[in-house]
This record gives C-alpha cells, sequence and structure tokens, in this order.
C-alpha cells in the first residue's frame, strides 16, 4: 500500500472520477459522447474508442490533482498505455491522481430484494496483476431494490467478505452496496444498510482499511459517524442516476461525503467538439462537482 496515496485518499481535497464503464455499459457510454454503434465493429474496436474517450478525458488539462484525487478504471483501461505509460503510472506519475481498479463482473439476478455481484472467478489474479500495474484500490458494486432486510444483510456480507480478501493482496477495497434511487422504501434501505455495514466493521481486524462508495442518501449527513469510523478512509457518493446538477445540489447537504461520479462527470462531452470545447466542458463538469464535495 502506497502510504502517499493513503493519505490522499484520507484528507485530500477533491473527488473521485468514475471511468470505469466495462463491457455492457460501455456502448451507452459511447453512444453518450456521440459515438455511434456503427463506427466499431466488435468488442476490441469498442474497448478502442471507450480508451480514445479516457485518454481524452485523463490528459484534460482540467483533469488535474487540483480537483480530482482519484480514476476508477475499468480492467481493459488498466492493461492499456497512455503516452507510453500504463494507465496508472500515468495517472500517478504524470497527473498525480489516485488509481483505483474495478474488479466486479457484473451483478447476479434479482433475489430477496437485492442484486449481488457475479461471483469474481479469477480474483486473486486480479489482485496481483492489480499490484503489479501499480493499483492502490479496488471497487466493486452490488445494487439494493428494496428495503428487505434479509438481501441487505447477504450483499453487506458478501461486500466486506470479498474487501478483506482484497485488503488481504495490499490494495483498499471501495465498497459499493448501492442502493436504487427510484425505490419508494430508500431511506428505510439505507437505516438498514448503515446497521449492518457497522455491524461488520465491528468484526474487523485493526488494520483493515477499507471506502465505501453509497448512493447519495435520503437524510443530509446520514454518513457522517461512518466517515469517522477508524477503518474507514473515504466515504464517496454515486450519482445513481441524477443529472450532475441534481447529483450536486444533493451531494452538496452532505457534509465530507465526495462525488465518485461517472456518467454525470462526462455530461456533455462528445468526441464530435474541438478540444477547446471538450476541455472548456470538462472544465466546468469538475469544478462544479469539485466544489459540492469540498463542504
Amino acid at each position: 500500500m502506497n502510504n502517499e496515496q493513503l493519505n490522499r485518499m484520507h484528507t485530500g481535497k477533491g473527488f473521485v472520477a468514475a471511468l470505469d464503464q466495462s463491457g455492457g455499459s460501455t456502448p451507452k457510454a459511447l453512444l453518450q459522447y456521440g459515438v455511434e454503434e456503427n463506427e466499431y465493429s466488435n468488442d476490441e474496436e469498442m474497448f478502442a474508442k471507450v480508451h480514445e474517450m479516457r485518454t481524452r478525458i485523463i490528459t484534460s488539462p482540467s483533469f488535474t490533482s487540483k480537483h480530482i484525487l482519484a480514476a476508477i478504471l475499468f480492467e481493459n483501461t488498466m492493461d492499456r498505455e497512455i503516452e507510453g505509460k500504463l494507465t496508472a503510472d500515468y495517472l500517478w506519475d504524470v497527473k498525480g491522481i489516485v488509481p483505483i481498479l474495478k474488479v466486479d463482473k457484473g451483478l447476479a439476478d434479482l433475489e430477496h430484494g437485492v442484486q449481488l455481484m457475479k461471483p469474481i472467478t479469477g480474483l486473486d489474479v486480479l489482485l496481483k496483476r492489480a499490484v503489479d500495474r501499480n493499483i492502490f484500490g479496488t471497487k466493486m458494486r452490488s445494487v439494493i431494490k428494496e428495503a428487505n432486510e434479509e438481501g441487505i444483510k447477504a450483499i453487506v456480507r458478501q461486500q466486506f467478505e470479498l474487501g478483506k480478501q482484497i485488503a488481504d493482496a495490499g490494495l483498499v477495497p471501495i465498497l459499493e452496496p448501492e442502493v436504487d434511487i427510484h425505490i419508494t422504501d430508500k431511506k428505510e434501505a439505507e437505516v438498514i444498510l448503515k446497521r449492518e455495514i457497522f455491524k461488520q466493521l465491528e468484526l474487523l481486524d485493526k488494520d483493515t482499511k477499507l471506502m465505501f462508495k453509497l448512493s447519495i442518501p435520503s437524510e443530509d449527513d446520514f454518513y457522517a459517524e461512518l466517515m469517522d469510523y477508524p477503518h474507514v478512509v473515504r466515504v464517496v457518493a454515486l450519482s445513481g442516476g441524477y443529472s450532475r446538477e441534481e447529483a450536486n445540489e444533493l451531494l452538496a447537504k452532505n457534509h465530507g461525503l465526495i462525488a465518485s461520479f461517472s456518467r454525470a462527470l462526462a455530461e456533455g462531452l462528445s468526441a464530435k467538439q474541438s478540444d477547446d470545447e471538450f476541455n472548456k466542458v470538462l472544465a466546468n463538469s469538475i469544478e462544479s462537482i469539485y466544489k459540492a464535495s469540498i463542504v
């Protein structure tokens, strides 16, 4: 574990850029960026297109450590290069931004009101590769669709079991039990979720460090005590389907909670824009998310 990166994640001012769309969500992300599906003919060409998009974001003069603490990468991005350096090395060595890797393989079918993660086959091998590529931490997502106690317990248990495996490999895991922002019992689901998180935190070895990526809560400052817990490096928020404006407005009501936005970060960016236009839109996006993250 890189202590400089750990300190940056724990105390730094800024937010986390989520650039981790995977195989299933990449076509949609490209479409929002103005790249039509007829512009690539197979997965390799698709991933090359999305790497071009991510490279354009990461190398932009507005994408700096002044506003951005870390960037979450998809495995395919970790294995590619930016300006002759592996992506993680470019992020840290050139930009001073902490590299994090998405490790989950997508969601299982809905059961007990939640979607657990699918089994992550070959996780130990992936974690070793991540360490070799100078990755700091990981991220993995599961989804809560209703305030079902049995389901939420299962989600939290799975997140912590895998989180401990990741921490043992020398990385800092981000646990992401997302609560769907559209459900009618969101507030009740968050009460159960927080209770179960604290139960699992009490069972951890004293040296285990982890982070959380959570939906912006229905009650302002709902996760304040979680941020102060000794094991917790940082708590970040996902945009979860809100527009950037909505997400920023809600985030700013939660002191200490910082953004980890994906779609909301890239909102308004287009492959058709000139570099000047692209950099201006990205700069405005980054500035607004940063302001909402430092309250």
